[in-house]
C-alpha cells in the first residue's frame, strides 16, 4: 500500500466519521439509543481510547518485518467490518459513563487523524512494532496498526449512524 493511498484512506475515514458527528446535537450526543448500548459520546470516546498512543508505539521498539507488512489487514477487515457480529470491548477501552463534550472529542479526533497522517508520512510503515500486541494476532507492522485504527473507526462510524437513526426515529428518548 503506497503512502499516498494510506493517507487518502485516513482522510476518508475521518471525513466519514466527522460527517456523522456533525449531525448530532449536544443532547443527542449524550443520549442512550432506544436499543440500549453506548451513547454517541461514549462511542467516540471508545474510538479515541483505541486510537491513542500510536506515535509512542511507532517510536518504540521496531524491527524489520520478515513477512508481508499488510498480512493481517484482510483478517482485521473481515472481523471488524462484519456488522452482524456483536463485540465486547476490553476493559481498558471501555468509555466512562458520563456526558461528553462533542467539540472536545472532535478536536481530539482531529489530533489523532493528524498523528496517523504524520506517521504514514514519516515512518517506515513496514516495520513491526514490539511494544503492544492485539490479542489473538501476531505483532503488527505500523501499516497494520494504522489500518486497525481505520477499520475500527469505520466499524464505529457505522454504529454512530445507527445511533443517530435510532434517536431520530425515537425522539422521546431525548426526554428521558
Amino acid at each position: 500500500m503506497m503512502k499516498a493511498e494510506l493517507q487518502a484512506n485516513i482522510i476518508e475515514t475521518f471525513k466519514n466519521l466527522n460527517e456523522i458527528l456533525y449531525k448530532f446535537s449536544e443532547t443527542e450526543f449524550n443520549t442512550t439509543p432506544s436499543q440500549g448500548g453506548w451513547t454517541a459520546g461514549q462511542t467516540v470516546q471508545h474510538i479515541i481510547l483505541a486510537c491513542s498512543g500510536y506515535p509512542k508505539l511507532f517510536k518504540g521498539r521496531t524491527e524489520k518485518t520478515t513477512r508481508k507488512p499488510d498480512k493481517n489487514i484482510n483478517e482485521l477487515e473481515s472481523i471488524f467490518l462484519d456488522f452482524n457480529t456483536k463485540m465486547d470491548s476490553p476493559e481498558f477501552l471501555k468509555p466512562e459513563i458520563t456526558n461528553y463534550s462533542k467539540n472536545s472529542l472532535t478536536l481530539t479526533l482531529l489530533n489523532i487523524e493528524s498523528d496517523l497522517l504524520l506517521a504514514a508520512e514519516s515512518h517506515d510503515v513496514t516495520l513491526t512494532c514490539f511494544d503492544f500486541e492485539l490479542p489473538g494476532f501476531e505483532k503488527f507492522t505500523i501499516l497494520e496498526w494504522i489500518n486497525f485504527a481505520l477499520i475500527h473507526t469505520q466499524r464505529h462510524t457505522y454504529q454512530l449512524k445507527n445511533i443517530y437513526t435510532s434517536l431520530k426515529n425515537n425522539p422521546q428518548a431525548l426526554n428521558r
